[in-house]
């Protein structure tokens, strides 16, 4: 098994952890923050989206308009209005697939290549982007896992126990 190979099972496991927690966000809490200033429920899963296509659309086509937009406006400039637990859900998937074939089509002797953008002080390979993809998953994963504690007082995580 190869680097990519390995990506590709580790983010299809990421994805498939995602979507086992994000489901227990119920309809009625996708606005539910624990304290003003922090991301919701429903923009926490959007932002999982949002960043996973921006930070690919880096790495494979050296597209930084993700960040063009992000960054001068920060996540409430760029998330906009969660209606549906579900309609996210579908905009994670799409973007997950969408990811995955444009990852197996990306060859791997390109995934030491450097993607550098002076404005935002980033020089970073592309494998480095697309683990980088993963650990994102990991991380607000584990924040919407809490959050769901907090709310519910009940464990929300991918595990099995």
């Amino acid at each position: 098994m190869d680097l990519k190979e390995f990506w590709l099972k580790q983010n299809e496991a990421a994805y498939q952890s995602d979507v086992k927690v994000f489901s227990m966000i119920p309809q009625e809490r996708i606005g539910w923050r624990p304290v003003e200033g922090m991301l919701t429920l429903g923009e926490l899963v959007r932002h999982v989206a949002m960043s996973e296509e921006g930070v690919r659309r880096v790495a494979l086509l050296d597209d930084w308009s993700y960040y063009e937009k992000r960054v001068p406006l920060g996540l409430s400039g760029i998330l906009g209005e969660v209606k549906s637990i579900q309609e996210e859900l579908q905009y994670l998937e799409r973007v997950h697939r969408d990811t995955l074939q444009e990852v197996r089509e990306f060859p791997i002797q390109r995934w030491d290549e450097e993607r550098v953008n002076d404005a935002f002080h980033v020089r970073r390979k592309v494998a480095v982007m697309l683990y980088g993809i993963n650990e994102h998953h990991a991380h607000h994963r584990a924040q919407a896992g809490t959050y769901l504690h907090i709310l519910t007082g009940n464990r929300a995580s991918h595990y099995a126990l």
